[in-house]
């Protein structure tokens, strides 16, 4: 055997490197199935249950532009805000947490990282977003007032609950309450003077006709309060309730202190101007030149109530300087419509004038009237006359 291994041994070795050749040329057409990569594991979202875990510790802070940042959340008021009601997540909004750690912040300051975040809350309320672009508070961030309103210093995205009726879309009463207190955060000196206004006083009472400052101001896109065409349209603003005919009944107050105001001198001016030229400035009072603008009061009140003679004086005399008497106040009606017991003489004179204008106008009329009709009897007899007499001749002539 041995002898016949070593006869045949490069026969051996030529078959072997045959076959070897073989063999590799079947396995590289055989067709190749790839072999699946075990899966790796994903990464869960964060559920609201986990981040609270850690941020419903109390005073939790984090560092931003080394300032201390409150990251404490309370959960029950999570839960029963609208968010937390309607299930928006807590990773809907902070987008970028995806585990933990999380991904350092990159704001300068507690306030940039509220600017950096704010743009989120137009992922759902894109209409309101969208109108507050065109705000003061916007124009005021744009023009480099990092501090002027966004939403959500108005609207704290942990707490806030829901402000309109769901099936009206009207403001709730409990919203309509804390809106100045809103306000208040950044016009701290304007809200304690509207406290003590007759509006303000009305509110805290529970009062859900009165104005808040969202009445006056709007809401989201909120117009510069000192423009000229905000001034111009000031009447139209206030006669939205107070030309309110149900509204006015139920506080005995006259709905006509529209229509007297721009029958006046000085409202048909400003009623031309917020037509014709609401973007020009007009010299003539408008409603809060004479009632105030935060601070209104009662028209009755004796410090400032404009139904007293010497205060009205002192109205007038922001555009009156001249004016020292308060006899001056008395070529003004006001809101008045003249009757026997208000300003007489200005009723009986009127009355005077309703019915002496008609009845001249009137006889006048009549007198063109009969005139006409005289002559046309006049011409008729005539020419009936001269054709009788033309008959006559010629009956004589023949």
């Amino acid at each position: 055997m041995r002898n016949w291994l070593k006869a045949n041994r490069s026969k051996l070795g030529l078959t072997g490197l045959v076959l070897g050749v073989l063999l590799l040329l079947i396995i590289m057409t055989l067709p190749v199935t790839p072999v699946a990569a075990a899966p790796r594991p994903q990464a869960e979202q964060p559920t609201d249950e986990s981040c609270l875990a850690c941020h419903h510790q109390e005073g939790m802070t984090a560092q931003v532009g080394g300032q201390p940042l409150p990251i404490t959340i309370d959960p029950e008021k999570f839960f029963a805000s609208v968010h937390g009601v309607e299930e928006i997540a807590c990773v809907d909004c902070h987008t970028n947490i995806t585990g933990f750690p999380h991904p350092a912040v990159t704001a300068s300051s507690r306030r940039d990282f509220s600017l950096e975040l704010y743009p989120t809350c137009q992922e759902c309320h894109l209409e309101q977003y969208e109108k507050t672009l065109d705000s003061v508070h916007q124009r005021a961030i744009a023009a480099g007032n990092t501090n002027a309103a966004v939403c959500t210093d108005c609207h704290n995205p942990h707490t806030q609950t829901r402000l309109t009726d769901e099936n009206t879309g009207e403001l709730l009463q409990e919203a309509r309450v804390v809106i100045p207190q809103t306000c208040a955060q950044c016009h701290s000196t304007i809200y304690e003077t509207y406290r003590e206004s007759v509006h303000g006083v009305a509110l805290e009472d529970g009062n859900p006709d009165v104005p808040t400052c969202i009445d006056c101001h709007g809401v989201h896109s909120i117009p510069d309060p000192t423009s000229n065409s905000f001034r111009n349209s000031i009447p139209a603003l206030c006669a939205s309730c107070h030309t309110d005919e149900t509204l006015m009944a139920k506080y005995g107050l006259s709905t006509n202190v529209l229509s007297t105001y721009v029958a006046d001198f000085h409202g048909t001016t400003v009623k031309m101007f917020e037509e014709n030229y609401p973007d020009q400035p007009t010299n003539k009072p408008v409603c809060t030149d004479c009632h105030g603008f935060h601070d209104v009061l009662r028209v009755d009140h004796p410090d400032a109530g404009i139904a007293y003679k010497k205060n009205l004086l002192g109205k007038c005399q922001q555009c009156h300087p001249d004016a020292t008497t308060a006899s001056f106040t008395d070529s003004w009606l006001s809101h008045y419509e003249p009757s026997p017991q208000v300003f007489p003489l200005v009723y009986f004179v009127n009355l005077f004038y309703k019915i002496f204008i008609p009845a001249v106008l009137g006889g006048m009329t009549l007198f063109v009237l009969t005139d006409i009709y005289r002559r046309f009897i006049v011409r008729r007899a005539g020419t009936k006359a001269a054709v009788e007499a033309e008959t006559k001749e010629e009956e004589t002539n023949e």
